[in-house]
């Protein structure tokens, strides 16, 4: 077979990273480019040095070539052509990555809960659905994924929901207000400085007949001071920025660690712990170190984090002493996406490359 460059599409490529026997993925950027930020399973061979490493790629299955937005896997592939191997470039590289969505739903507590999966931040987000309503937590700014889900069920949208302030994404809440008319609700403990619904404790957001999302604690501070726990039934819980499947949230973003660590240590002693061990926990992240698969939840029951988080066993002191120890890398921009979100600076056009690089919301474990 003679050798060949194509293209392909961050949308067609995620399906093919559970089921391509013998995908490899080529990414031809600087190392340090490289460590900070990647695909998962990736192999970094810089573009400059591929000439005398092109025998490391495979000469049988698919080849992806990867880099920062295209330009430079293109001169990747071509060289891999030129050395007999066929290759397809990713279109857009990494900054089309950033705002590729796949999807899971599955029926619980009475509704429909669809997450989405947006690979290259690993931001998660959700609508839940029963009858004729649906609930959006934690938007991102593609806001159409989310209309076009509640279409496609029958749904209307009538109240959107953020977990907390991000400091790693723009929120898209605002933006999905506007376009559907729903009711913004957010925790009045964070800084928002535009108009909304405050949330309180126990509020309860009726779905359908028996079925309600439950705001069971506006106060789980530690990543914010008004970090948010939703509640779907005795289930599911959303549980933002404060309990991670591979860690927990970093308190450090607002300057004042030691205090929000504290926080956070009572916020999820007082609060998650003590549900039950069946309840499924869903995130709005999740880092390099959880496993995404078509068809899967990224999520896992309480009990199974409670058996597996180290941080989880800690007493307070020494909980406070591994939070404050362990954080670093603070999200790029995070100080200039906090003002955009909290409604301090307008959104600007840059806003996608604003938020280009992985979340770094979790502590380090």
């Amino acid at each position: 077979m003679n050798a060949a460059l194509t293209t392909i599409t961050t949308n067609e490529l995620v399906p093919l990273l559970d089921t391509e026997a013998g995908l490899f993925l080529l990414d031809v950027r600087e190392p340090d480019e490289f460590a900070d930020w990647r695909i998962p399973g990736a192999v970094n061979i810089p573009l400059g040095s591929l000439d005398t490493r092109a025998d490391e790629v495979p000469t049988t299955g698919r080849v992806v070539v990867i880099c920062a937005k295209g330009a430079r896997a293109q001169q990747g592939a071509e060289k891999l052509v030129a050395h007999g191997r066929s290759a397809e470039v990713l279109e857009g590289g990494m900054g089309a990555w950033a705002s590729t969505y796949d999807t899971v739903s599955a029926d619980m507590g009475g509704a429909t809960v669809v997450q989405f999966r947006r690979r290259g931040k690993g931001c998660l987000s959700y609508v839940i659905g029963a009858g004729t309503r649906a609930v959006v937590i934690d938007p991102s700014l593609n806001i159409q994924h989310y209309i076009d889900v509640a279409s496609q069920h029958g749904w209307t949208i009538t109240d959107v929901l953020d977990t907390h302030l991000h400091a790693d994404h723009i929120s898209g809440a605002r933006q999905l207000v506007a376009a559907t008319g729903a009711t913004l609700r957010l925790s009045p403990s964070d800084p928002f400085t535009y108009e909304f619904t405050p949330l309180a404790d126990g509020n309860e957001i009726a779905l359908a007949d028996g079925v309600n999302l439950t705001v069971s604690a506006v106060a789980v501070p530690g990543h914010t001071e008004g970090s948010t726990l939703y509640q779907l039934g005795d289930q599911a819980i959303f549980t933002g920025d404060t309990l991670f499947l591979e860690s927990v949230g970093r308190p450090d973003l607002a300057d004042q660690a030691e205090e929000f660590a504290h926080n956070l240590y009572r916020s999820l002693h007082e609060r998650i712990l003590p549900l039950r061990d069946d309840v499924m926990v869903f995130p709005s992240h999740y880092g390099d170190a959880v496993e995404v698969h078509a068809g899967a939840f990224v999520a896992k029951p309480l009990g199974e984090l409670r058996a597996t988080l180290p941080a989880l066993a800690l007493s307070e002191a020494d909980f406070v002493a591994w939070a404050i120890a362990h954080v670093k890398d603070r999200p790029p921009n995070y100080q200039k996406i906090v003002l955009v979100n909290a409604g301090h600076e307008p959104l600007s056009a840059d806003a996608a490359e604003m938020e280009l690089g992985p979340n770094r919301c979790a502590i380090a474990s």
